[in-house]
């Protein structure tokens, strides 16, 4: 395994990572999330991604049983705050009182007494930033969170947020955490410049497009029959973002270009992902150890010039604003 810095910080984070978004504590038993935790951190991997809104904290409480057999210096782990995990008004969002109460809930349910990084889902538009940073800071200052992050979150808003945690003499954000891959290229435009200027690191997550990049959606056919495409509660993002015969259709080029490398089309979905210097680690999200064993080869392919002018080609890098 390959370690990467978070950034300028000085922890390291193996360069692919473990989510746990639909897999563990959901679509994953005990039994196979465990198998899945345990053959992750057997291949060197470090650093576990949950949210508290995956399955309103079961994926947590999974995770934390997962992991407590592990020393706990041995792993990076973070969660995140943000989505609504109750029908109160102050259920969600950014706020002071949210991120204080949901961070406790958070610990308790991972069963640990800190968790490395502290994310934000998403932005909170009726939450002022200061806020916001000033929670995060008194949960740093308690020794509850050792750095913290944002996910989706604009540049724009990523560069006031840096701004204004210098003015207020508060630590600045240590991660982003945006999607990232072939077909969805825009982190190369602003973000990554501005992350690579501010010692930001990145955790990429969707580095096989919700499987698209691995081949088995074909032109003119729907979703096979068990796959991510074909369940109705979890293909929302992939039908959204990624379901055209155009992109099905650049699929199979794409996998077509791997084959000739000898490798899957996740491995090299993968590997493009980690051929950034911004990115200080791709997360995987996994549903059997079979997959890992596949897709963790990745950290030692190395792409040539030709090979990243040919991806170039085929999927162009891209100009406008996304609109999801």
């Amino acid at each position: 395994m390959h370690y990467r810095k978070l950034g300028k910080w000085g922890v390291k984070v193996s360069a692919v990572g473990v989510g746990s978004y639909l897999t563990i504590g959901m679509k994953l038993d005990e039994a196979a999330s465990r198998r899945q935790v345990r053959a992750a951190f057997d291949a060197g991997i470090n650093y576990f991604d949950t949210a508290n809104a995956y399955n309103k904290g079961e994926a947590e409480r999974m995770l934390g049983k997962c992991l407590a057999e592990f020393p706990r210096a041995s792993v990076f782990v973070l969660t995140k705050v943000f989505a609504p995990m109750g029908p109160g008004p102050n259920d969600r969002g950014l706020s002071a009182k949210h991120i204080r109460e949901q961070c406790e809930a958070s610990l308790r349910r991972l069963g640990m007494d800190y968790v490395d990084l502290y994310m934000c889902h998403r932005p909170d538009p009726d939450t002022p930033l200061e806020e916001t940073l000033r929670a995060l800071e008194d949960l740093a200052r308690q020794g509850k969170i050792l750095y913290w992050g944002v996910s989706e979150w604009p540049s724009t808003l990523v560069q006031e947020a840096q701004g204004l945690a210098r003015a207020m003499g508060v630590r600045p954000m240590a991660v982003t955490q945006p999607r990232y891959n072939l077909f969805y290229r825009w982190p190369e435009r602003d973000l990554f410049p501005l992350t690579a200027r501010e010692g930001i690191g990145n955790v990429v997550f969707s580095p096989v497009a919700h499987g698209m990049l691995t081949g088995k959606y074909k032109p003119g056919q729907p979703p096979p029959p068990g796959t991510r495409g074909a369940d109705e509660e979890t293909n929302h993002v992939l039908m959204n973002l990624y379901w055209t015969e155009d992109y099905k259709q650049k699929a199979q080029a794409f996998v077509g270009l791997a084959q000739e490398m000898g490798l899957t089309g996740a491995q090299l979905a993968v590997a493009w992902c980690l051929r950034r210097r911004e990115v200080s680690s791709v997360i995987l999200g996994l549903s059997r150890v079979e997959q890992l064993d596949e897709n963790i080869k990745a950290v030692e392919v190395r792409l040539s010039d030709d090979v990243v002018k040919r991806l170039d080609g085929l999927f162009p890098a891209v100009e406008g604003i996304p609109t999801l």
